[in-house]
């Protein structure tokens, strides 16, 4: 199940907490609940995707992005993603979500995702995001001129390229 819950909690903050600049990183405290676990017993591995959307929505919302969104109707849309599993997350446990975007091309943002816990992340992942209007995707250039970010312009970090280029390899 969605954590409806939680999600609420995120956008009522991302309200109201501390505005972000594009290149900023969001963080969330959050907790293992027993409704994350699988049978192992530890976070479930789709979980930790769910709780990324989180992170990204935390971050649209104290950007301005989210409000710039809803103003044009466009929408958020994630296109791949890569996760490594490196640490379990127990139940009950606490810790910490961080996000930031890492740079973009022509159609994509790339944003970095990590789970942390005790100085050990326990999952990271690269999603390809962006944002859809009706008839296709917005460009970045324009998301980026809508929210007065022309300026920002970061280098895609090497490990981002050879994960573009990897996924033009595979079968569609």
């Amino acid at each position: 199940m969605y954590p409806y819950l939680r999600l609420l909690k995120v956008i009522l903050a991302s309200r109201f907490g501390e505005r972000l600049r594009m290149n900023s990183a969001s963080e969330l405290k959050m907790r293992v609940w027993p409704s994350d676990i699988d049978i192992y017993p530890e976070m479930n591995n789709g979980r930790h995707l769910t709780l990324m959307d989180l992170g990204r929505i935390d971050l649209a919302g104290r950007t301005g992005l989210m409000h710039i969104a809803h103003r044009k109707n466009w929408g958020f849309v994630v296109a791949g993603s890569s996760v490594r599993y490196r640490h379990k997350l127990a139940p009950w446990r606490r810790f910490t979500l961080s996000t930031k975007i890492v740079g973009y091309d022509e159609r994509w943002f790339y944003f970095h995702q990590e789970t942390r816990y005790n100085g050990k992340t326990c999952s990271s992942a690269l999603i390809r995001a962006g944002l859809k209007k009706p008839g296709g995707l917005v460009p970045v250039k324009d998301v980026l001129e809508a929210m007065d970010e022309k300026t920002w312009t970061p280098k895609l970090p090497d490990w981002v390229c050879a994960w573009i280029e990897a996924e033009e390899l595979r079968p569609r």
